[in-house]
């Protein structure tokens, strides 16, 4: 299966060390885009103006989906990242000029650096099919709290006379999830087929109490990456909950590839799902949610001179991630879209470095600050999510 890199003229190239995108089997997976020229930063007809940023992405989205030979009515999955929400009325009212038929999104809130040219408000990030594939054996899912959008039914909240007797990340995640089952049942799939899982929250102490129900509903526990952000579009939801299932047919099923020889970033495994033609792993962190970080993945206390914190765990996060791709029967030279998440925007530069090393040819990336003070796992700077093409 060939991946193709595609290249456009007419967009400004990245100065960072990913590609504008690729084609792979009938999908098409663009790099997060940010209204940046790589030149002289925010170009002037985008400066300081959300919804001039907003058209000047989606036309270089656009102009990139060309290059495959699609275009924007063939996203099937949209994530937005806002430096500030307060900017989303002017992104939303833009992005309807370009989506009259809007595809399932996710929009979130990032750290207070927000994305890596000062100035760039928004960063989105999108998944196409090609025109020409005639069967979807993947099926993008809505992200559920967008039923919460007139505000928070009670059933996602603690009785107001009773606050003790229950959690609301509980009851938040029961309802989230209730509302995915209900939108893959309209399209004859169930959670069983789930195969990856993204989970932004507003408060990273709400993991347990999320992932109690999680393991509950999902007892085969797909791929699972956990973002810290910092806030959501309805005010009062902790959660928001992004998944990608298998659809029915084709004869295709999931398959869960464990490997018990890495770190756990969480209980119940450091695992990936293979759904033909695609692979799709656990994000990846420096540590292990039992032992923490390991020494490999810190500076020497007798040399701390001697390297980074960033290069070493950037390390240790990309030679685990290859070898659960070998697990799953590929490699990272067949990943075509990868997401990076870092508590610190300072530690992009030495993280890019050790990234070229591991990627000659670059996949798609999108780069975002975390909305929150730490990762998952303590001391854990940098955390990265990869899609990858089978063999």
């Amino acid at each position: 299966m060939n991946i193709v890199q595609l290249k456009s003229t007419a967009i400004p190239s990245p100065l960072a060390h990913y590609s504008q995108g690729v084609r792979v089997d009938g999908f098409v997976f663009p790099a997060g885009q940010i209204a940046s020229d790589y030149r002289t930063g925010v170009p002037p007809e985008a400066r300081a103006d959300p919804a001039r940023q907003t058209a000047y992405i989606l036309k270089n989205l656009a102009a990139v989906l060309a290059e495959a030979g699609c275009g924007l009515e063939h996203v099937v999955k949209a994530q937005v990242f806002l430096r500030d929400l307060a900017h989303f009325q002017a992104f939303d009212e833009v992005w309807k000029q370009f989506f009259p038929s809007p595809p399932p999104r996710t929009a979130v809130q990032v750290g207070p650096q927000g994305l890596l040219v000062p100035g760039c408000e928004i960063e989105i990030d999108l998944v196409a099919a090609h025109p020409e594939r005639g069967e979807r054996r993947v099926l993008f899912v809505p992200p559920a709290s967008y039923a919460c959008q007139t505000g928070m039914p009670p059933e996602a909240r603690s009785h107001p006379a009773f606050p003790y007797y229950s959690s609301d990340i509980e009851r938040q995640t029961s309802y989230v999830l209730n509302d995915i089952e209900s939108v893959l049942r309209q399209g004859g799939a169930d959670l069983g087929r789930v195969v990856k899982g993204q989970v932004f929250l507003t408060e990273i102490t709400d993991f347990d109490g999320f992932f109690q129900v999680w393991t509950e509903r999902l007892p085969h526990v797909p791929p699972l990456t956990v973002i810290p952000v910092a806030g959501l579009l309805v005010p009062g939801c902790r959660i928001e909950i992004d998944l990608i299932a298998l659809a029915p047919g084709g004869g295709i099923n999931p398959r869960r590839i464990s490997a018990p020889d890495l770190p756990q970033p969480f209980p119940q495994g450091n695992v990936a799902v293979i759904a033909e033609p695609l692979v799709f792993a656990s994000g990846q962190l420096a540590a292990d949610f039992e032992k923490g970080l390991p020494r490999e993945a810190r500076v020497n206390p007798n040399s701390p001179f001697l390297g980074t914190d960033i290069a070493r765990q950037t390390e240790v996060v990309l030679t685990n991630l290859s070898r659960l791709l070998q697990h799953a029967g590929t490699s990272l030279e067949r990943v075509v879209k990868a997401q990076v998440f870092l508590t610190d925007l300072n530690l992009f530069y030495p993280f890019d470095k050790v990234w070229k090393r591991f990627f000659p040819l670059p996949p798609p990336r999108t780069t975002v600050q975390i909305g929150g003070p730490t990762m998952l796992l303590p001391g854990c700077l940098v955390q990265v999510d990869v899609v990858a093409a089978v063999k």
